[in-house]
Parts: structure tokens; C-alpha cells; sequence
């Protein structure tokens, strides 16, 4: 029974992972998926926990930093969007997408005069551009 819990608080806590990690990488999704993991299932748990925090981190890696430098260069208009802009959530099909000059795996766009870098094969925000 107790594994059971374990397993499943564990679960439930990956799930929330993505947006807080997103920013961070690997490292730091390796760091706090290994806490996690620990304190809900011991040395087993923090080694799982581990594992899995990494494979978070590595998926919605920011991209570098010179992406950014040209995604802040490029006038594009503003969008405006009801929703809020979240890291690790895809934005609508309405909402239009521009390739990153240089850069053919990012693209971005502008959303309530936020700039956001996003991942264009599936339209996930990768980064919000402050």
C-alpha cells in the first residue's frame, strides 16, 4: 500500500513539473525530481525521481541565448491573447508563429507585448521573453 502512494504521489508530482523546470534544464530538473523523489520514496524514489526530473529538463531546454538576442531585434506586432502565456503550454492555432531569423527549430511570436520563443513543431512555448 505504501508503495502504491508513493508511486502515485510521485506520479502526480511529475505532472507539475513541466512549467517549473521549463526555465531550468536538466540540471536543475534532475535536482528537484531527485528532492522530490526522495522525500516521497526514499533513496528509490530520489534515484526515479532523478531519472525522470532530467528527462523533463532536457525537453523544454531554453533555447540559447542568441535566440533570444534576435527574437528582442525583430518589430513584430503584438497579439492579443486571453489566455495566460505559459512555458511547457502550446499556444492556438490562431496565434501566428515567425521563424527566428538563423534559427530553423525556434520560432517566435508576440502576445500581450510579451515575446515568446516557441518550439515549432508543436507550437509549445519554450520561453517568454521579458
Amino acid at each position: 500500500m505504501k508503495k502504491i502512494l508513493a508511486a502515485s504521489l510521485l506520479l502526480g508530482g511529475l505532472a507539475i513539473t513541466p512549467a517549473a523546470f521549463a526555465q531550468e534544464g536538466t540540471l536543475s530538473g534532475a535536482a528537484g525530481g531527485a528532492a522530490t523523489g526522495a522525500v516521497v520514496g526514499g533513496p528509490v524514489g530520489a534515484v526515479v525521481g532523478g531519472v525522470a526530473g532530467a528527462a523533463v529538463g532536457t525537453i523544454l531546454d531554453p533555447p540559447p541565448p542568441e535566440v533570444r538576442t534576435v527574437v528582442i531585434q525583430q518589430t513584430t506586432p503584438s497579439v492579443v491573447y486571453q489566455q495566460p502565456v505559459v512555458v511547457g503550454q502550446a499556444l492556438p492555432p490562431t496565434v501566428v508563429l515567425y521563424p527566428v531569423p538563423g534559427y530553423d527549430n525556434y520560432y517566435y511570436t508576440v502576445v500581450n507585448n510579451e515575446r515568446v520563443i516557441v518550439d515549432p513543431q508543436n507550437r509549445t512555448v519554450l520561453q517568454v521573453v521579458n
